[in-house]
């Protein structure tokens, strides 16, 4: 009897140690090392828009838009742009998940296509990035499908997100992590705002789905955007470091043991996120990326993405600088 209930304390220590994040992580060694990576917007309000330019004017299902998208295209982008990875969104208010889930279908009842794409577009986007040397990370949110009333509702989901939706959105982010294991190694989660609910418990349940399949799998978890990059809770390993401007500084490669990382976009400051055009200077943009760097700090880089995988041109240009700039070092 003893025995065995020392066995199972052991269990229950090791999973508590799998998910609650180890403090200098060295599991964070690669992002550190990777320097800088791309951060791009893939929703269907933005590439299956006719009102976005990132449509290229085309509307059809969001299934067919999924199965439009080229990866090769755009790994091959992402490999001009010095990318040493790239964060990629899955869904962000909507239904519209761009890789099949049966939890997410069982769930909500929505039928393979209606919300969840057949083409697994993430399994697609490994092998394309894989061969090139760049490693995927995902976006994820913490609110989930909210504007989608059958969805939120079949969730659970309330304005102050409560266990049973925490739980039912991390038995979906399960799937997909013990689908992906290694070739997924990271994820970026947004919305895991206190002030719609979340707490360290709910973190732990949302981190126990977010770590399925992969324990080295880094993850941040988004408290919202702040004056200073900051760290926020014991189960992340890197900072989510939102921004509208790149302004801030690492004075170390940690901040409360956690990987100090920014996350801003290069568009003009009106435009905002996933939009084209510049805002920065090529020189000012490699300037502030090597001041980060040199302290341990990890930057990504939102960009505008069109529907068949490639870049705004002069972002492009601007990452292609960037990408020189380290080689010439």
């Amino acid at each position: 009897m003893i025995a065995g209930l020392l066995v199972v304390l052991s269990i229950l220590c090791t999973l508590a140690k799998v998910v609650q994040a180890e403090p200098y992580n060295p599991n964070t060694d690669w992002f550190m090392k990777a320097e800088y990576g791309v951060f791009v917007h893939y929703l269907d309000r933005y590439q299956n828009n006719p009102a976005m330019l990132n449509s290229l004017g085309k509307k059809t299902s969001w299934d067919q838009c999924v199965r439009e998208f080229d990866t090769e295209k755009f790994a091959d982008q992402m490999e001009q742009a010095g990318a040493g990875y790239v964060i990629f969104t899955m869904q962000q208010n909507a239904r519209f998940l761009i890789a099949p889930n049966a939890t997410f279908d069982r769930l909500t009842g929505y039928k393979p296509g209606e919300a969840c794409a057949t083409r697994d577009l993430v399994e697609d986007l490994y092998k394309s990035l894989y061969p090139r040397g760049i490693k995927l990370i995902l976006y994820w949110t913490g609110d989930g499908p909210r504007k989608d009333p059958k969805a939120a509702a079949a969730l659970k989901y309330t304005r102050k997100v409560n266990e049973t939706f925490v739980t039912n959105w991390s038995n979906v982010v399960r799937e997909y992590g013990e689908r992906y294991k290694e070739k997924v190694v990271g994820w970026w989660v947004d919305g895991c705002y206190p002030f719609i609910g979340y707490d360290q418990k709910k973190l732990e349940i949302f981190a126990k789905g977010l770590k399925a399949g992969n324990p080295k799998r880094i993850i941040a978890l988004n408290p919202g955007v702040k004056k200073k990059v900051s760290a926020y809770s014991k189960y992340e390993d890197y900072t989510c470091g939102e921004k509208e401007r790149f302004d801030d500084y690492p004075s170390s490669r940690w901040i409360n043991s956690e990987q100090w990382h920014i996350l801003s976009y290069l568009s003009c400051e009106h435009k905002g996120w996933g939009s084209p055009g510049t805002r920065y200077k090529k020189k000012e943009l490699i300037d502030y990326v090597n001041k980060c760097n040199s302290k341990g700090g990890v930057v990504s880089i939102d960009v505008m993405l069109y529907r068949d995988g490639l870049l705004d041109r002069s972002q492009l240009e601007m990452l292609k600088a960037l990408r020189a700039s380290k080689k010439n070092r």
